[in-house]
């Protein structure tokens, strides 16, 4: 069957047209990066079990079989059913690799190894195939076989700690699916690199993405800081993002955020606010280092002056001086941002089903035309019929 209720494709095929995608990967992290591939005009297929990814079932909408996760995941991509423990089925996807450009899956590597579907296997299949494993650690260390999730991962990688470092208390875990969504976008770089790698050299190549060692990178980059150096020059832990006062700030009528960085920033800052005198008599304010050095006493100081006006007095006082501040958003007014308003970022669309589906256009933006939704997330296995039928033809 098709997919019910299907968008009209936008105008232009977005930079990956012509791309096919192989799409093993459930929950978050791979289908994430795989549907940033689909969104910039990757055919995506996603191929699932009988049972489907375990995320569609996963919040309003889930009893239908495309929940709210799921769709804003797995938008412009197709589904597929496939049994991989049944021979014919696995035989199905082995004809389908040698037609396939990415293939990108997030079990471990032994267990695609005991399906056949390994990376020996698949490159003697397609020596142009880029062959992309999303998993919790590198196949080189003692973790390689251990499971990994995005909490276990902000755990190991020390976001939890430093989480608690910034607040003073428990170690606790970013309420975003931090780990996964950091992966998942850095595994939509990895394989847009290879492709590229393939246009010169026409060989495809494996690349795997592990969670642990990408996360570590990802918050050491931060906070190795004195241990940079051997011996250390100082502690772990960037100042400005451990200080227990870096937080949005209160005013006479809410919140915000407001970030005094430079030397002309403190100077406006500080003059505005009454204070110049602050400036040229307080070494702490003396530069960027002896700042960061005594972030947390600074951090104070902007807390208690903003306290004195609104937030939009502050914001029309600010601007002209080029100090970065914004009201803090809570989800009900992020939807009603102008600025998001004015390039129609949130749209409401009909999903598979008829239902008004509100999605969030892709980001980037691309003088040749901007990347759009061309499908609603499919039911499972929306397109078996469409994409296995030639592949099942005994004349193929």
């Amino acid at each position: 069957m098709t997919s019910p209720n299907p968008i009209e494709p936008v105008q232009g095929d977005g930079p990956l047209a012509g791309v096919r995608v192989l799409d093993l990967t459930s929950v978050f992290m791979g289908p994430l990066a795989t549907g940033c591939l689909a969104d910039l005009g990757a055919e995506v297929i996603k191929v699932e079990s009988p049972q489907g990814d375990v995320i569609r079932s996963i919040g309003p909408g889930g009893q239908e079989g495309v929940g709210a996760i799921f769709q804003h995941l797995n938008r412009n991509k197709r589904s597929v059913v496939l049994d991989l423990k049944s021979p014919h089925d696995l035989n199905l996807l082995l004809d389908m690799v040698d037609k396939t450009d990415v293939l990108v899956y997030n079990i471990r590597p032994a267990a695609m190894s005991r399906l056949g579907l390994g990376w020996e296997e698949l490159h003697a299949i397609n020596p142009r195939l880029i062959y992309v494993g999303t998993f919790g650690y590198s196949q080189r260390g003692r973790y390689a076989a251990e499971p990994a999730f995005d909490d276990l991962i902000q755990a190991a990688s020390g976001l939890a700690h430093a989480m608690s470092k910034a607040s003073g208390g428990a170690p606790a875990y970013a309420p975003v699916t931090v780990a996964d969504r950091a992966v998942g976008y850095y595994a939509f770089g990895a394989i847009s690199a290879a492709l590229f790698a393939r246009e010169r050299s026409g060989k495809g190549q494996r690349v795997d993405v592990p969670m642990f060692e990408t996360m570590t990178s990802f918050v050491m980059g931060d906070h190795l800081y004195g241990h940079t150096y051997e011996p250390p020059q100082g502690d772990y832990g960037y100042p400005r993002l451990m200080a227990s006062t870096r937080r949005p700030y209160r005013t006479q009528d809410g919140y915000v955020c407001c970030t005094v960085y430079t030397n002309a920033q403190w100077r406006a800052f500080l003059s505005e606010a009454g204070r110049a005198d602050i400036y040229d008599t307080d070494p702490r304010l003396r530069d960027l280092g002896t700042r960061t050095e005594h972030i947390e006493e600074l951090y104070a100081l902007v807390e208690e002056i903003l306290q004195s006006r609104t937030s939009e007095e502050w914001r029309t006082a600010l601007a002209d001086h080029g100090i970065p501040i914004f009201p803090v958003h809570d989800f009900d007014s992020l939807l009603a941002d102008p600025h998001l308003n004015d390039i129609s970022f949130f749209e409401l669309i009909d999903d598979a089903f008829g239902r008004k589906t509100r999605v969030m256009k892709c980001p980037s933006e691309w003088s040749d035309g901007l990347p759009g939704i061309r499908r609603p997330a499919p039911p499972l296995g929306a397109d078996s019929e469409d994409i296995l039928e030639p592949f099942q033809d005994p004349k193929k």
